[in-house]
């Protein structure tokens, strides 16, 4: 696995703040490499650094997905920021589902806005 890659993926997941929770496949996209849900999971098993929240990384539809083996210390983890979990699953989870920042949103918006432009013009 490119050490870029696991690097990008390393800081947008120290970007997740407490109370939050990002999906692998999110964090996947963020860090350049959208398909890449799988690569972010074999990350966070094998990340161990404590400056890095992997616990807030869950699967797709809310499920808790593993946690270097151990889901219970996962659950606690997240049950201490707040993040009501009921078996494998994080409840609510639109209401702490994390994404990027409105502003990183809106400069990508208006680059494709203007990219459209461009080709209307030729």
């Amino acid at each position: 696995m490119p050490r870029e890659f696991q690097n990008r993926v390393l800081t947008v997941v120290r970007r997740i703040p407490p109370g939050r929770v990002a999906t692998y496949g999110g964090v996947a996209a963020l860090a350049g490499r959208p398909r890449a849900a799988r690569a972010v999971g074999n990350i966070m098993r094998d990340c161990g650094r404590p400056d890095v929240p992997c616990h807030r990384v869950i699967a797709a539809g809310g499920r808790l997905g593993g946690y270097g083996g151990s889901e219970a210390l996962k659950r606690a983890l997240l049950a201490a920021e707040g993040i009501t979990v009921s078996g494998t699953r994080v409840r609510e989870l639109e209401r702490v589902l994390w994404h990027r920042s409105g502003r990183a949103q809106a400069r990508n918006h208006r680059g494709h806005r203007n990219k459209r432009r461009s080709r209307k013009k030729n």
